[in-house]
């Protein structure tokens, strides 16, 4: 079992790597539910780690309803993290009802090429998760970021099984939102093959102030072990 961790800087970044976990998923403004990062800092940290490191492409916090102006700098920032040397993308788009946008989702992941796409927690405000989880399995996503609508992906452990049934092998059902590593056994137990977490903890930096902790992850590599 392996463990993403969703960082929302360079340190949480460095942290996740020194700490042992699998892959990054790489943001800023966590606060807000992250978003694109800047170019200088994933350069920075592909030249500082030895594991994947995914890039969330997502132009503002909010909804996931985009502007085509918006849907356009997706794909400029796409380019730029698979030129940068990013090994995924982390994104997805919705229209307004909360249904998938089949047509600009394809093309951001026909935009990603050979990176792997995983489609991140907007899923979860889709109604039909199951016809949406079909699609996005004939488009080519590699992962869907999901708590099953939860606030605690704990919660949802149940409707989780069920969308990786259905998902086989294709495709990847990354539990996410709101987990600690007590919660590893639960998904271990159940068969996933990897779990999501940001692993934060409050700083004397500053009220708000957050980063991904490396004694938190470290529980949870113990967890993945145990």
């Amino acid at each position: 079992m392996k463990l993403e961790i969703c960082a929302g800087s360079l340190e949480s970044a460095l942290n996740a790597n020194r700490a042992g976990a699998h892959r990054i998923e790489l943001c800023q403004n966590l606060e807000c539910g992250g978003l694109t990062p800047e170019i200088p800092t994933l350069k920075q940290l592909l030249a500082l780690v030895d594991i994947p490191v995914f890039v969330l492409i997502r132009p503002r916090a909010a909804d996931f309803v985009y502007s085509d102006v918006e849907f356009e700098e997706m794909l400029s920032a796409i380019d730029l993290a698979k030129e940068t040397g990013a090994h995924g993308i982390v994104s997805g788009i919705l229209q307004a009802e909360n249904t998938l946008d089949i047509e600009r989702t394809n093309i951001l992941v026909q935009r990603a090429g050979a990176l792997e796409f995983t489609f991140h927690r907007a899923f979860d405000l889709i109604q039909d998760k199951y016809e949406a989880l079909r699609v996005l399995r004939s488009i080519g996503v590699n992962r869907i970021l999901s708590s099953a609508g939860q606030s605690i992906a704990l919660d949802g452990l149940t409707e989780l099984k069920k969308l990786q049934k259905m998902a086989g092998n294709d495709l990847i059902i990354l539990p996410g939102g709101g987990l600690i590593p007590d919660h590893t056994k639960a998904f271990r137990t159940a068969g996933f093959r990897e779990i999501h977490s940001s692993a934060r903890r409050m700083t004397s930096e500053g009220p708000g102030k957050m980063h991904s902790d490396p004694l938190i992850i470290s529980s949870y590599i113990t967890a993945l072990k145990a």
